[in-house]
């Protein structure tokens, strides 16, 4: 088995690579090389047998196999320009991005590694930190047909439940992913508004989170459990499970891609739009789910529920 790397220790980054560093363990394979922008974020890691590489160049370096799961495109787009500016060989080397990035990123990364000789492959992820840390993700794959059949196997019952194969375009994956975010969003959405509902009409948000969980699934189920626990507003000192603007970026990208499609997304705007809100409100230190909050406010509500942070 190829030297695998790992950049990006965010909340859900660190789940994963937790995962994929049992998977070798178990295997008796090398253990996961990693790397992050602040290198403490990975001491459970190395608890775990993982090898600590400060430099991302010195990384793509040792490994053949190299996952990324970052926050934006800007933050891949200076991992790969300092790949691919290092004068090092990247023959064969198979680039794996877990992010949510712009198809067009995509599209750019995979004609430049390709000039190396080397791969990229889409590889997006559905599913929030509980998801991650239980290994039950869903990946969305694309790219090249012998580089996604090599990381396949570090996915499949490692990180994830389920991968989805959108073919040797790594774009459409990256399309699926947007296009997801869409659901995710305005479910994430339509479930604050009947909470809010709930508890207006003293229906009461216990009965509410019930039905929400047998009648529509464990994924609005858990999102209804990031209200009432009061997860959207996590303590200052902790991370939210996907922070507030990296959701607010994802709908973004969908919007952008929809104006030039002429479609219409009048739900995700509404969403997009309690988001910011809720951020302008409170600050970054918020969950996706944080519209929650903003809809609490329209309603006569605090932001704050009686489990969440109180500022």
């Amino acid at each position: 088995m190829a030297q695998v790397g790992w950049y990006g220790l965010g909340s859900m980054g660190l789940a994963m690579a937790s995962n994929l560093q049992r998977h070798l363990a178990a295997k008796k394979a090398l253990n996961l090389i990693y790397s992050n922008r602040t290198m403490s974020r990975g001491a459970p890691l190395q608890a775990l047998g993982a090898v600590a590489e400060s430099s991302f160049e010195k990384l793509v370096t040792r490994c053949g196999i190299i996952f990324t799961m970052v926050a934006n495109d800007s933050a891949l787009q200076t991992l790969l320009s300092s790949a691919l500016g290092s004068g090092q060989s990247l023959k064969d080397k198979i680039f794996v991005d877990c992010s949510t990035v712009h198809p067009g990123i995509v599209s750019t990364a995979v004609s430049q590694l390709k000039e190396k000789d080397a791969s990229f492959v889409a590889a997006p992820v559905f599913g929030g930190n509980p998801i991650a840390v239980d290994g039950k993700l869903v990946f969305a794959i694309g790219g090249p047909r012998a580089a996604t059949e090599a990381v396949k196997p570090l996915i499949q019952d490692v990180m994830g439940r389920r991968v989805i194969d959108c073919g040797e375009d790594a774009t459409k994956s990256s399309l699926l992913k947007i296009a997801g975010n869409i659901v995710t969003v305005n479910m994430m959405e339509a479930v604050g508004e009947a909470q809010v509902f709930a508890e207006k009409t003293e229906l009461g948000t216990g009965p509410m989170e019930e039905l929400i969980g047998e009648a529509f699934g464990a994924v609005a189920g858990g999102y209804s459990k990031r209200l009432t626990s009061g997860a959207y507003a996590p303590p200052l000192e902790s991370r939210p499970g996907f922070g507030v603007s990296l959701a607010i970026k994802d709908a973004k990208h969908a919007m952008a891609m929809a104006q030039e499609q002429g479609v219409q997304l009048p739900g995700l705007e509404v969403a997009r739009h309690n988001m910011e809100a809720a951020r302008d409100y409170a600050g970054e230190c918020l969950d996706s789910s944080a519209m929650y909050g903003r809809l609490r406010q329209q309603a006569g509500l605090e932001f704050w529920n009686e489990k969440s942070r109180k500022a």
